[in-house]
């Protein structure tokens, strides 16, 4: 049979098409085939680490990092900008600090933020009322001798645990760390870390340091391959690859001298600005831009124009 012609037209040959049926078909293989890969190859929705799983997984990890806080010899502590002012803190490039050089802009105090303020503004029973009312009126020295002094002990203690510390002389320390605990494990704590009156709970910073100083976390990351040593910027949790575009930025983190430098951070950045800064500038420097002209690798690429061109 003739296909039919369109009104006034004897050049081009029509036939019936139901567009909506076409779509719906689509659609759906394409729903149920994004489902499907989705279900075989997305990389797991792992639980969120809070401090709440924190301190019931490792409420001995827990105590040591608040004891930790309290005698100022945490990460967070001695980190320097952009959260503290500690002398000499800051990754540098050659004598160049550019931590220091951008101040500090999100200002922390660990002891102050994640121990003393939350037990403040909790309820008190009266042991703690008269171990914070103990710590503010000793001197710096004092408080920094009590905390030093039963950080020594919980690290002796058969697996870090307060319940078997020996005697010694630790002023308020271990009531401030166990009722922290208390309000960590209970769950109070994220949220007290998190509002600070603040009516968008949105800035987790103060609970990824406090996290971050502990151990927990970082075991965490190990078991999950995202380490640097174990190339894990290019890590998707678990066995699955991740940003894969990433190997690059990875890759030095693998090699001496980046793997012992306490600068690394820096240093690694300023070769990837190097290195993209080069990559931008290739059609202005003479030579590379002339290799694909020398190697003549465009007629492969385009090699069906040419093949018929002559």
């Amino acid at each position: 049979m003739k296909p039919a012609q369109a009104p006034g037209s004897d050049a081009f040959p029509v036939r019936r098409y139901d567009l909506v049926k076409e779509f719906t078909i689509a659609l759906v293989i394409t729903a149920l085939l994004s489902a499907g890969l989705a279900g075989l190859f997305s990389s797991p929705d792992e639980t969120p680490i809070t401090l709440a799983a924190w301190s019931t997984a490792a409420p001995n990890d827990f105590t040591a990092t608040a004891v930790a806080e309290l005698a100022g010899t945490s990460t967070s502590a001695q980190y320097g900008p952009p959260y503290n002012h500690t002398p000499g803190a800051g990754q540098k490039i050659g004598p160049v600090s550019l931590q220091r050089a951008a101040g500090v802009r999100i200002p922390v105090d660990p002891a102050e933020d994640f121990v003393l303020q939350p037990l403040r503004h909790s309820a008190e029973p009266p042991e703690v009322t008269a171990a914070l009312t103990e710590w503010n009126a000793a001197s710096a020295d004092q408080r920094q001798s009590w905390s030093s002094a039963y950080a020594d002990a919980l690290g002796k203690a058969p697996d870090g645990d307060p319940a078997k510390v020996g005697p010694g002389d630790y002023g308020p320390v271990p009531v401030l760390t166990a009722h922290l605990l208390t309000l960590a494990q209970a769950g109070s704590l994220d949220g007290q870390l998190l509002g600070r009156g603040r009516f968008y709970q949105t800035d987790f910073t103060k609970p990824m340091l406090f996290l971050a100083d502990g151990s927990y976390l970082s075991d965490r990351a190990a078991e999950q391959h995202l380490t640097g040593s174990q190339w894990g910027m290019m890590n998707e949790t678990g066995d699955y690859p991740g940003q894969a575009w990433l190997w690059l930025y990875t890759f030095w983190y693998q090699i001496d001298p980046f793997t012992t430098s306490k600068n690394a951070d820096a240093e690694i950045w300023a070769i990837m600005a190097v290195l993209s800064l080069a990559l931008v500038l290739v059609p202005f420097i003479p030579g590379i831009r002339s290799i694909p002209r020398w190697t003549r690798i465009y007629r492969l690429v385009w090699r069906d124009y040419y093949r018929t061109r002559h």
